[in-house]
């Protein structure tokens, strides 16, 4: 009879939504994540603020503490899960772990994606575990595929649905009509968004996600800073309406690719109109899915719950016994893969399909000066819809493939035509390969 194994001992920085579900599951799946381990895993201690504040999760009174380097750094302490987010105290804590021979688990994604060169070669360094399938797209198991399941393979591009928030407020305004505020304050209201919702409906809580996508999928060191940021707040319900009326359903994607030549890639976060008969297209309410294409393997979706305390927890979880069972077999994960060093592109590289928007003057000669406008870009237009409204017209235009650059080009020529009221919507065509 084999000899049971000594308990490996987690210290948890941070008992909030999701920290309270991490406790809740260490304590009810204690049994079988002891079997799934080879040997128990107990709560050493849990960091907080504030140690009298009310929690979800039951804990020991005893095992709060608001000293979290002493606890980091405890003898007696094997893995550390830091779930509190930011920028500090979370980066000097990790790196105290890791410097004590902690492995630690991590849901930071604004870390990793604003320093995480730092965090990853402290782990080098110490010989550490760094695991953070929780950073991007909550519950669905999507960092490890790409990290381990595709190591074999070559990623071509990475386009995703990743802030919850938005896809919530973007599939209330195409199924109800609602405008912008009005889906926002319901995402509040149902606790879907902030009651700051910046991060989210300006991008950049998508754009951190992009950077760690990005880096894992092409081998190269991506940050937050080298990502494209749009958010929502622009849309209207007049834009979610023309994309509805041609088959179109917008959504806020996060679009990872390597460039034609291979030689650099493009990361960017922003609205875009992609096909209703797209995978993505229907993926409804705070749901998240990750479109992922490559060389071998092909096309393959990876679809779920992206927020919220227990799927999070989920996969917070999954990485601690992932930690654990190289502890107990003395071995370790992989390590951050950068040999490929791939420039990031500006935007103005990136090349994509747009639907564009014009109120113009309603007389001849209108539509062959646009057209003309665009030839001079060498932007070729796919599709055009007049809508003729008194003295004015609506122009919808819908070009094939050109660069951003070739695009806002195109856009600064067209307001100075003083035929052209106005510009009244540029969206990308994404989902579409259509050249």
């Amino acid at each position: 009879m084999s000899k049971a194994k000594p308990a490996l001992r987690v210290a948890l920085l941070g008992c909030g939504v999701v920290g309270s579900q991490v406790v809740r599951l260490l304590r009810e799946q204690a049994d079988d994540l002891a079997a799934r381990v080879g040997a128990p895993l107990e709560l050493a201690g849990v960091a907080v603020r504030r140690l009298g504040r009310k929690r979800d999760a039951d804990v020991d009174p005893a095992l709060l503490t608001t000293d979290a380097e002493a606890l980091v750094t405890r003898d007696d302490v094997d893995i550390v899960v830091e779930v509190i987010g930011g920028i500090e105290p979370a980066r000097s804590l990790i790196l105290a772990a890791m410097a004590h021979g902690k492995s630690v688990v991590s849901a930071n994604k604004a870390l990793l994606a604003e320093d995480g060169a730092t965090i990853h070669r402290a782990a080098r360094e110490n010989g550490a575990d760094l695991y953070f399938e929780a950073s991007v797209a909550g519950a669905i198991p999507l960092l490890r595929p790409l990290r381990e399941s595709l190591a074999g393979d070559r990623v071509r591009r990475v386009l995703g649905i990743v802030n919850g928030t938005t896809n919530y407020i973007l599939d209330k305004m195409d199924s109800t009509g609602a405008s912008f505020n009005d889906a926002l304050e319901e995402a509040q209201a149902l606790g879907y968004a902030e009651a700051d919702p910046t991060a989210d409906v300006e991008g950049f809580d998508a754009a951190a996600k992009a950077a760690i996508l990005a880096g894992i999928a092409f081998h190269s060191r991506v940050t937050a800073a080298d990502v494209h940021r749009e958010g929502i707040t622009e849309i209207t319900a007049a834009d979610v309406a023309s994309a509805k009326g041609m088959g179109y359903v917008i959504k806020l994607l996060a679009i990872c690719a390597r460039s034609d030549d291979g030689r650099s890639v493009g990361v960017r976060v922003h609205p875009a109109m992609i096909p209703r008969s797209h995978p993505l297209a229907g993926v409804r309410e705070a749901y998240n899915a990750v479109f992922v294409e490559a060389e071998s393997a092909g096309r393959l979706m990876f679809y779920g719950a992206g927020a919220g305390g227990a799927p999070t927890a989920s996969a917070v979880l999954g990485d601690i016994v992932a930690v654990a069972r190289n502890r107990i077999a003395g071995t370790r994960g992989p390590e951050e893969s950068t040999y490929a060093d791939l420039k990031v592109h500006p935007m103005g590289d990136s090349v994509t399909r747009y639907h564009v928007s014009l109120d113009v003057a309603d007389k001849p000669g209108v539509l062959a000066r646009v057209a003309e406008i665009f030839a001079s870009h060498d932007v070729s237009i796919q599709t055009v819809r007049q809508e003729g409204r008194g003295d004015d017209a609506q122009l919808v235009l819908v070009t094939h493939r050109a660069s951003d650059a070739a695009l806002s080009g195109t856009i600064k020529d067209l307001r100075d035509l003083n035929i052209v009221r106005a510009v009244a919507s540029v969206m990308r065509v994404e989902g579409d390969d259509t050249p």
